[in-house]
């Protein structure tokens, strides 16, 4: 920061807001802080007693706020975002498209890692609407070294994209409902509705629901008819317990299910089940989901939707934010159910 005289201000960056009053009418700023200044101004500025002002001086070696933040959010944006103009040395990463949005995470925090700048986001994993803000991008200073923005750029090359929103799918889904009272006509199956529901929320469509009595070979077998039928994501409901009779897991796993979790650390929805079948995912629901707003279901299903390949870790990942507080009303997902990292 310097003092020189206003006629040689000329491209430099203002380094506070110059005030202009008028009697009676206004009081405010005539120039803001990092404006940088142009030949048209100083008339207004030697009108406003401004002979000699404090700047920075933008050189080869340094760079504006304003084209700082436009340099590091062009090299972090991936797919389905677009970017608004710099103002006041901020810009605002906005979700073009419905989808899940992604950050990745380690990158993200070693661009935070250098000093002066500055990302903020949203979390990762969530579904995001079209024309909703995901993050913003800054500098701390008015004027920054390029060095550091190289570095930005180097980061975000090298991890390519750090931030981006992936569509979800629409894609067929098969519901297995087991338990021998709703096969047996004893009680009315309630738990289909509730699923079918969420998942046309996100789209996707129940091709059909069969319901099976608590036989493995039977389950087995709906799971098998529902994959020829066209599913490309299966759904089991009932029988997620620890009880003996509760034979669902077993039913996915003589249909050939290869089991990625059987358990999660995500309450409600710890007795969850991911399972593959030859690429299909086949997600098993505890009990919770029919009557909690949000559980382990409304965290994965977006997910699958989007192609994503959820691994174990992922599912242990949710551990940390994964106790839901049951507030009243529910604000799912504006809060930190499943947020943890």
């Amino acid at each position: 920061m310097k003092c020189v005289p206003v006629e040689q201000a000329i491209n430099m960056v203002l380094c506070h807001d110059i005030t202009e009053i008028i009697p009676e009418k206004r009081k405010g700023p005539a120039f803001k802080k990092g404006h940088v200044i142009s030949v048209e101004d100083i008339p207004k500025l030697l009108r406003l007693g401004k002979e000699n002002i404090y700047i920075w001086e933008i050189n080869e070696d340094t760079c504006h706020e304003n084209e700082a933040a436009k340099r590091i959010s062009s090299a972090i944006t991936g797919s389905g975002i677009e970017l608004t103009e710099p103002s006041e040395g901020k810009v605002e990463l906005k979700a073009t498209v419905r989808g899940l949005l992604k950050i990745n995470l380690d990158p993200f925090v070693d661009i935070n890692s250098i000093e002066e700048m500055v990302l903020a986001s949203i979390h990762s994993n969530q579904v995001v609407e079209v024309g909703q803000t995901l993050a913003g991008c800054r500098v701390v200073p008015l004027v920054i070294s390029k060095d550091k923005i190289i570095e930005v750029e180097k980061i975000a090359s090298d991890h390519y994209p750090i931030v981006q929103v992936l569509p979800i799918f629409k894609k067929k889904i098969g519901i297995v409902t087991t338990g021998s009272e709703v096969f047996k006509g004893r009680i009315q199956d309630k738990f289909g509705p509730v699923v079918k529901a969420k998942i046309e929320k996100l789209g996707s469509e129940v091709i059909r629901q069969i319901i099976s009595d608590d036989d493995i070979d039977m389950i087995a077998a709906a799971i098998h008819t529902l994959i020829d039928e066209g599913a490309e994501v299966i759904v089991t409901t009932g029988g997620m317990s620890v009880d003996p009779d509760d034979v669902t897991p077993s039913g996915i796993r003589k249909a050939g299910g290869t089991v990625i979790t059987y358990g999660a650390p995500v309450l409600p929805g710890a007795m969850f089940m991911l399972a593959d079948i030859k690429g299909v995912p086949v997600m098993g629901l505890p009990g919770c989901v029919m009557y909690a707003k949000s559980t382990i279901f409304d965290l994965v299903l977006p997910r699958i939707l989007a192609g994503e390949k959820v691994t174990k870790r992922d599912i242990v990942t949710y551990g940390h934010g994964g106790l839901c507080t049951k507030c009243e009303p529910c604000r799912f997902p504006n809060c930190s159910f499943g947020k943890g990292f």
